[in-house]
């Protein structure tokens, strides 16, 4: 799976370069930003803005990921359009997640 990485203020920015992440890539999602936080990259901005499509998979991975961290970090996201925007407040994990507009304001949220 391809990424836009970046890193700016000890956030790590990662642009899924994919229009649908779903069963088919989910596992291997999950695996690639888990070796972020493996590698002690606690604080992880995923932008969405290549994302067209989220399924119930790759919500899971997110709600994974975010439990690996066990509060030792944050995992925010940025760029969501407004049909994974609504899955996110059906499931209810807008009250989970830090979700923001775009890149430059969801940046000012995290905290370092």
């Amino acid at each position: 799976m391809n990424f836009d990485v970046q890193s700016e203020n000890g956030i790590e920015i990662i642009v899924p370069l994919v229009r649908r992440l779903d069963a088919s890539v989910a596992v291997v999602f999950k695996e690639e930003i888990l070796s972020f936080i493996q590698q002690g990259k606690h604080y992880i901005l995923l932008d969405f803005n290549q994302v067209d499509f989220i399924d119930s998979s790759c919500l899971g991975a997110l709600v994974s990921l975010l439990k690996t961290l066990n509060g030792r970090g944050e995992l925010a996201m940025c760029s969501l359009n407004s049909n994974i925007q609504h899955m996110f407040k059906l499931t209810r994990m807008d009250r989970i997640f830090t979700i923001g507009d775009d890149r430059a304001s969801t940046l000012k949220t995290l905290t370092r």
